[in-house]
């Protein structure tokens, strides 16, 4: 899959393609309905199916002071539109500029003029420009002006509620894991590579695998029963931790997976860690001795749920 930062980056063979537009956080069920239709029509015409993202998300872009939560790295984005079919991804960087400019000049200058779009894919709630003037219609009514078709894909429920990213958020956030799931298609996931620690999991005797959650705020916090991929082609289960460590004065949220039954070095490797239970929320503890006290309960809880579910 190709990736082209900005618009100064396209070429002239970028243009004439079958594109969607959108932030495309947690590439969820309700994302992938949008893609299949997108992928489906761009194999018929013989184009190239195109996503437009943006960095920062206009989300992040307005709230900069308390920005929402992000289900997806920029990197487990690109890796979940790649699975979807997808052949490009132009990435735009909302700024000032972009986020004041008026929904026609969007329409002529980034999807006419620089994409030449031939067929657009894209939510029936779908909003842009500035002062989220632009909609369906206004893209429907473009499109029979300069030829180029639009078709809006409808919104997907699943056991009748709506699927969204803000949805999956809340129920993040609630420690619905399984809730979440179910919409995401897969149990929520952060991977990337292990980095070196400061060795706390090991002096307490509780080795981890520390992962940066590349991102500016994480849609859930906690203790939560794992499953690990990436370790020599099979999966393990474990204990994860993500947050800032409030217990040792910690800054930085991270990841933090024990995983069960395993003794090897995991430093420079890239993990996929799914959580699929949530075992408790982050605590403050006296001293060292009641954190090592409780990882030895929050371990031994994580085993029972697994064994409870058949998965130890």
């Amino acid at each position: 899959m190709e990736l082209i930062r900005g618009l100064g980056d396209l070429k002239p063979r970028h243009r004439g393609c079958a594109a969607s537009i959108g932030n495309y956080d947690g590439v969820h069920l309700g994302h992938q309905h949008v893609l299949k239709q997108l992928v489906g029509h761009a194999r018929e015409r013989a184009l190239q199916a195109t996503v437009v993202v943006f960095e920062p998300t206009p989300q992040e872009y307005f709230a900069a002071a308390e920005p929402p939560a992000r289900l997806m790295s920029f990197c487990e984005k690109w890796a979940a539109l790649s699975e979807c079919g997808v052949d490009r991804i132009v990435c735009l960087r909302f700024d000032r500029t972009l986020a004041e400019m008026p929904a026609e000049v969007f329409i002529e200058r980034v999807l006419i003029h620089d994409l030449g779009i031939r067929h657009l894919v894209v939510g029936d709630d779908f909003r842009f420009g500035r002062d989220r003037a632009g909609d369906f219609a206004k893209l429907k009514t473009a499109g029979e002006a300069y030829g180029f078709e639009v078709q809006a894909a409808r919104t997907l429920s699943v056991a009748g509620e709506r699927v969204s990213s803000s949805r999956i958020r809340e129920h993040l956030a609630a420690g619905e894991l399984e809730t979440a799931a179910a919409l995401l298609g897969v149990p929520f996931s952060v991977s990337g590579r292990v980095i070196y620690g400061d060795q706390l999991g090991h002096t307490l005797g509780y080795p981890t695998a520390n992962i940066p959650l590349k991102r500016k705020v994480s849609p859930v916090h906690g203790i939560f029963v794992a499953a690990v991929h990436g370790i020599g082609g099979v999966s393990r289960y474990g204990a994860a931790y993500v947050g800032s460590r409030p217990a040792v004065n910690g800054q930085r949220e991270m990841l933090e997976v024990f995983v069960f039954d395993f003794s090897g070095e995991l430093y420079g490797q890239r993990l996929q860690v799914e959580l699929l239970h949530q075992l408790r929320s982050d605590a403050r503890f006296e001293n060292m001795e009641a954190l090592k006290a409780q990882m030895a309960r929050d371990v031994g809880a994580a085993r029972a749920w697994l064994k409870q579910k058949g998965m130890d």
